[in-house]
Formats: C-alpha cells, structure tokens, sequence
C-alpha cells in the first residue's frame, strides 16, 4: 500500500521548500491535504510528481511547486476571500482554504464541480464553497474578493474576473506566450491592475481565457 504521507513529506522537501517557499501556513497545507484524492484514482500514483498533470482537456492540476510559489507570492492571510478559477477537483481550494477566511472555488465540468464539494468537505474544507459554472465568469455573486488565483493558463484575463477583485486585491495568472510562461502578481488600484513578474511557469491556456485581440495586418 502506497505511503502517501510520505509522499507530501517529499514534494515539500524536494520541489516546494527549495524553491523558496517557506511560510508555515503554505507548507503545512500541502502536508496535509491529500492531493491523490483530488485525482482519478488511475493518476494517483502520479499526484506527487514536480509536473503538471492532466485532468482534462486544457486542463491540468498544477505541479505542486507552481501551486506554492503562486500561494506564496499572493501572501493570503486569514481575512482573505479568495475566489479559485479552474479548481478542478477541489485541490487547490482545499490548500487555499486553510490559509483563507473562505474560498469559492469554481469548476465547468460537470463530473469535476460534481466530485469537488464532497472531497472539499471530506478534506475538512467547510470553509470552501464550490460554484459550478463557467471559469471565465468567476462568480460574481458571492465576492468581491480579495484574491483571484487561476489554476491554468491565460492569454488575458476576462475582464468579468478583473471586475470581481477588490480596490487593493490582488491575482495571479499564468501567463503564456506560445510555450511559454510567467507567473504574475497583478495588484488593483481603482479599477487598473497593475501586473509583476514572479517566476517561469507553464499551464495550457484555459477555455475563455484566449487571447481575443484583433491583430491589424
């Protein structure tokens, strides 16, 4: 039978502690939320690798060290509401909601959204709603918040998500170009985002989040 608590041990020692992420709130999320149960029983035995796996088309659970250094950079605290667009199976939202006041997770695949609430709550997750619905549309309702983070790949990003954050809130994208990708921190004065590098990364550019600019010839 497969130790996975000796894995988390090991995706924290080998891709999330050398990789500079040191708060305690971070590391001890992602030594206890069991990210195997948060994928197809077939990709268990691959939850804890240092690469994006894929759940979908377009569609991956980001490499842990990805997930952390964006989680670090974002700097959540307790009285943060935090909205997490492309949760998949609830991972991320389940890391997220341990360092958060409350996370609203959003999910459009319909098997996904389905499994997420129950594996949120079993992750002991109360504090994490899910919202099925489309990515690009956040969820308006429930915010607006203090922290967007984007679980994939983005061209631009809608400007209904932009709309969502607060005045001095702040969000994280994956930028990409072609292959490749940078991390972002974007911070909101008024109703500009002002956009700074963090680190390299890649995801596959999630559906809505394509660039739509009109390229004149």
């Amino acid at each position: 039978m497969t130790d996975f608590a000796a894995r988390r041990r090991i995706m924290v020692d080998t891709q999330v502690r050398p990789s500079d992420v040191t708060k305690f709130p971070i590391i001890d999320a992602m030594l206890t939320i069991a990210r195997e149960t948060f994928v197809d029983d077939a990709q268990q035995e691959a939850a804890y690798v240092g690469e994006n796996l894929t759940i979908g088309p377009n569609r991956v659970l980001l490499e842990p060290r990805t997930l952390a250094k964006m989680l670090d950079a974002l700097d959540i605290t307790g009285d943060d509401l935090v909205l997490d667009i492309g949760c998949g199976f609830g991972y991320s939202a389940a890391v997220a909601a341990r360092m958060a006041q409350a996370v609203v997770a959003v999910e459009e695949d319909p098997r996904m959204a389905g499994e997420a609430q129950e594996l949120l709550s079993r992750a002991g997750a109360d504090n994490a709603i899910l919202h099925a619905g489309v990515l690009a549309e956040g969820a308006a309702e429930h915010g607006p918040y203090d922290v967007i983070i984007v679980q994939g790949g983005v061209a631009e990003l809608p400007e209904t998500l932009q709309n969502q954050l607060k005045d001095g809130g702040r969000v994280a994208c994956i930028f990409m170009q072609g292959d490749l990708g940078t991390v972002q921190i974007g911070y909101k004065t008024g109703s500009v985002i002002s956009w700074r590098f963090a680190f390299n990364a890649g995801a596959p550019v999630l559906p809505g989040f394509e660039s739509h600019r009109d390229f004149a010839l």
